[in-house]
């Protein structure tokens, strides 16, 4: 059974359990292009949440596609760096976190100022969110989008005002924009976005940044730019350079494949910074294991672009066999895709779980969607397989 997208008002956007406890067996990729660059998948996966939907039927995941994950990292360099390493985990890393911070600023065109570091960036979302909502105010974002800062801002007092994306998916900005009121503490804008892989287009962005920014600071997470053709045609941090109250996330999560790891950074005003800063700490919530491979990952550049080419190889693929099913998969920017189906989204997760595969599903439109990470082109057949069967 098919479904089109319903181009309706979005409704709320809510999150249905995706949980499951699994192990991922090791996988290698089918690509022409893996290297000696990509480090072996680890047989263990890291558990998933713990959701009482799986409690007493915890399957062995044959293909872990539910976290957008990098299934070729951290590169063999990281792994090494990491190894060596763990013998002065008895020594606090602000050496290694300066070190850090400075060959960011060089990237990202700002003095090392402008730099705040976090394990991982949801940590720096949450503390955003903290130090802006403490006496109140409204949040403005898309709906649906990434749910972290949102979720803990509304958990301390704010309002949040979501407006829904456009038809194309991308964010509607004119109806942001005039969500703004003086009540407004911060603007939210996840570009590519999640759970819908899609873009917003960055000329429009800019525009509407410079003008927004005038009234409120902008927090643009970038969490998955580097997935994109040409990320430095659309990322946001020139505005920072530039003077505007807008700050920039990224994460070494994904495209690093370091999401167990832990790190991130945002790229912001210094006063801005300096607001979170003087609540809470920032380097010493990190590892010394963790900042010296990421500063060896920020160098990995052929290990980054292999991964970039790779996952575009398995997105292309299962976009491809999606598409000619019939389904509306909404073109993806990212590490993830999704598109709506026709059975209930709880129903379809513990069938799917059934057959060894790990998946999110997600409900908005007043329609059930899955939302698949790409893992390498093995999981990828297998998720197409177990698809095919669940949804006879």
């Amino acid at each position: 059974m098919t479904t089109k997208i319903n181009r309706r008002a979005w409704l709320k956007s809510s999150l249905l359990a995706a949980g499951g406890i699994g192990l991922a067996p090791s996988l290698v990729s089918g690509s022409s292009r893996v290297s000696s660059h990509v480090a072996p998948i680890n047989p263990q996966s890291l558990l998933w949440e713990h959701d009482p939907m799986y409690k007493d039927s915890a399957p062995a995941l044959r293909a872990r596609l539910l976290a957008n994950e990098n299934p070729y990292g951290p590169s063999k360099k990281v792994v090494s760096t990491i190894s060596e390493a763990v013998s002065l985990g008895n020594r606090y890393a602000h050496g290694d976190a300066a070190t850090l911070i400075d060959m960011i600023a060089e990237k990202e065109g700002v003095t090392k100022d402008h730099i705040m570091l976090g394990p991982g960036s949801t940590d720096l979302l949450e503390k955003t969110a903290i130090v802006r909502f403490l006496e109140g105010g409204n949040i403005v974002s898309a709906d649906p989008s990434y749910m972290s800062l949102i979720n803990t801002s509304r958990r301390i007092g704010a309002t949040w005002k979501p407006i829904p994306l456009t038809a194309d998916f991308s964010h509607d900005l004119d109806g942001m924009a005039k969500a703004v009121d003086s009540e407004t503490k911060l603007v939210y804008i996840c570009n590519p976005n999640n759970p819908t892989g899609s873009i917003t287009e960055a000329g429009k962005l800019k525009k509407f940044c410079k003008s927004v920014a005038a009234k409120t600071p902008i927090f643009v997470d970038e969490a998955y730019l580097e997935f994109m053709d040409k990320p430095e045609d659309n990322t946001m941090v020139g505005l920072v350079a530039e003077g505007h109250d807008v700050i920039v996330a990224r994460t070494f999560s994904k495209i690093h494949g370091m999401a167990g790891l832990r790190i991130g950074y945002i790229v912001a005003q210094p006063e801005r910074i300096g607001s979170i800063t003087d609540m809470v700490r920032s380097t010493m919530g990190l590892s010394v294991t963790s900042l010296k491979g990421a500063i060896v990952s920020v160098q990995e550049n052929k290990f980054l672009e292999e991964c970039k080419a790779m996952n575009k190889e398995c997105r292309d693929y299962v976009f491809s066999e999606l598409t000619a099913m019939g389904y509306d998969v909404i073109p993806s920017n990212t590490s993830f895709m999704i598109f709506p189906i026709e059975m209930d989204g709880k129903q379809f997760l513990k069938s799917m779980f059934a057959e060894g595969v790990g998946v999110r599903s997600y409900n908005f439109l007043d329609k059930p969607w899955c939302r698949v990470s790409m893992g390498t082109m093995p999981e990828m057949e297998i998720f197409l397989e177990a698809f095919k069967k669940v949804t006879a």
